[in-house]
């Protein structure tokens, strides 16, 4: 399925952005040329957070996996352009399915674990979705009781694929891939090669919050992917055959361009980490030779006050990580690089494509590298090589004038071949997301640098949004469900700063008379009557007699959060 406009295709093919290149052919090289090399390895833990030991998989262990995987969807009536939802951890599984839907044409959904029924059955909805894949249980969570619950919610659901044990009237998935013959697989090799599968077909449908009360789909093609694939694969110096650590969901921006986009374009070894959990980040890092990584800034300045947590990793292989979300601090990429050798490459980034990478190659001063990010606009001359095609500008959002004064405040615009063409089946959202001459309002607040003219510099956001621990969170979803509580007259919701996640959520409240509530009785009401995600929940709650707003009812947020500072 095409969503891009054709004028676009175009575009970017005749600039050599675009190519015809598709997710599996990249995949397929590697296989050919070094099959009994080592390509996918489990989180150490995966017994505990899925149920069966790690694996470790070569090239051609991949492809047998794939081909499986790629045969058990076509046995059970997948075509070119179906939906899948798939709600996995980080395993060696999630990248086969990934690979498996790719070489078939099918639409991959992914949603996060925490993701729970009132999420699932949106995006379900949303993108007519056959079935979902899942797993009999994803740490202490019964992820298979919830996805049949689910099938019985939706009428779009045909199946539940499940890995990890039969649930209800679920698929197992081991018995599956376990049975598939060679006739399943010459059945799934025809439909493979009749399916005409375009580098300008939809791989994703990714979902990101923001200020509406429901996650918004963002599509992205083989190409869009492997254009943000290339640019962080150059920024983040990942070499060809490099060993990546990947401590993020892959379900977004930062899991799959960092990760799983990295690897099919360099051809390592992809070692996957999930939860986050710092010792066994540190031990994988040690025991895998670990060569490229990310992790948060509060991670890596925690990293250095416990150095300690360091010895015996080989900085002669651990070269570049990345890191973002959150503004970093230039005593900790100093030190990284004069103490370890280590380049910080400062990334700041969206689902929807918005890329700002201050990598060392660029910028060299660790002062500079931690504040600022490379103006990729006329006159300014960068060794990255997508500084032509990647454009930005800063905006003011009142009179749509570009600035060009430093220091002045504005919204940062964006265009390019790595920006998405539009929100899944929201043609309204999208006229508001894109300005006339279709540069993407990315709600971000920038401001070009006083002493440096060619670098911006984050000043905040535009949009009212919750980002915590790199996940946003949109306040009026929550504000809408507080509403909803018998106890509550009046709700708004902020983000709290948090040295460690960037933010939490907070809830100021106002109440009907004699009525009372506690965070306890908040969430219990917001996760089981309302079914919303765990990383959802109130984390600090305000109860107020009534909340600010000026003279046209809108309620007064930045009062609220100038109480909330660190």
């Amino acid at each position: 399925m095409i969503v891009i406009p054709q004028s676009r295709i175009t575009a970017y093919k005749k600039l050599e952005w675009w190519g015809s290149e598709l997710l599996d052919d990249f995949f397929k090289k590697h296989v050919a040329a070094k099959p009994l090399e080592p390509a996918l390895v489990d989180p150490p833990n995966t017994l505990e957070i899925y149920g069966r030991k790690p694996k470790r998989l070569n090239w051609a262990e991949t492809e047998e996996l794939v081909t499986r995987y790629a045969s058990m969807f076509v046995k059970h009536g997948f075509n070119k352009d179906d939906a899948l939802l798939v709600q996995l951890p980080n395993i060696v599984d999630l990248t086969a399915v990934y690979l498996a839907c790719a070489r078939l044409g099918i639409i991959v959904s992914p949603a996060p674990s925490q993701y729970r029924e009132r999420e699932l059955v949106y995006i379900a909805e949303r993108v007519d979705a056959k079935a979902i894949l899942t797993a009999t249980r994803i740490g202490s969570f019964d992820h298979g009781a919830m996805a049949s619950r689910l099938k019985k919610r939706s009428p779009i659901l045909d199946k539940v694929f499940c890995l990890g044990g039969i649930v209800d009237d679920a698929l197992d998935v081991e018995s599956e891939l376990a049975c598939i013959t060679a006739e399943d697989r010459a059945v799934a090799l025809e439909v493979i090669r009749n399916s005409n599968i375009s580098a300008d077909d939809i791989f994703t449908i990714c979902w990101t919050s923001g200020t509406e009360s429901s996650p918004k789909g963002v599509p992205r093609s083989h190409s869009e992917w492997l254009i943000i694939a290339a640019l962080v694969v150059e920024g983040n110096e990942v070499r060809n055959g490099a060993h990546l650590l990947n401590p993020f969901p892959m379900v977004n921006m930062a899991g799959i361009a960092t990760s799983f986009m990295s690897w099919l374009l360099s051809g390592g070894v992809l070692v996957q980490h999930h939860p986050f959990d710092l010792p066994l980040f540190i031990q994988q890092i040690r025991d895998e030779s670990i060569e490229n990584t990310s992790a948060p800034p509060a991670v890596l300045n925690l990293l250095l006050q416990n150095e300690e947590m360091l010895d015996d990793i080989d900085f002669h292989r651990l070269k570049t990580i990345g890191s973002g979300s959150a503004p970093l601090s230039e005593w900790m990429v100093r030190t990284f690089h004069e103490k370890y050798g280590v380049r910080i490459t400062n990334l700041f980034g969206s689902n929807e494509g918005t890329v700002l990478l201050s990598s060392f190659r660029d910028v060299p001063d660790s002062a500079l590298r931690a504040k600022y990010f490379p103006r990729f606009a006329e006159g300014f001359k960068w060794h990255s090589s997508f500084c032509v095609g990647v454009r930005s500008r800063i905006v003011d959002p009142a009179t749509e004038d570009e600035i060009f004064e430093v220091g002045r405040v504005g919204e940062l615009r964006v265009k390019g071949p790595t920006v998405f063409s539009g929100y899944w089946k929201s043609p309204e959202l999208n006229s508001r997301s894109f300005d006339k001459n279709g540069w993407f309002r990315t709600g971000d607040l920038f401001k070009i640098s006083g002493d440096r003219k060619e670098f911006f510099e984050f000043s905040g956001r535009l949009k009212d949004i919750v980002i915590r621990g790199g996940m946003n969170i949109s306040p009026e979803e929550i504000e809408t469900l507080l509403m909803a509580h018998p106890a509550i007259v009046d709700a708004a919701v902020v983000g709290a700063p948090d040295k460690n996640l960037g933010e939490r959520v907070c809830a100021f409240v106002a109440l009907k008379p004699n009525q009372s509530v506690d965070l306890k009785s908040i969430n219990t009401f917001l996760t089981q009557e309302k079914g919303i995600a765990v990383f959802k929940q109130v984390e600090r709650l305000e109860i107020v007699e009534a909340l600010p707003r000026n003279p046209v009812g809108k309620t007064l947020k930045a009062k609220l959060r100038e109480g909330l500072a660190l």
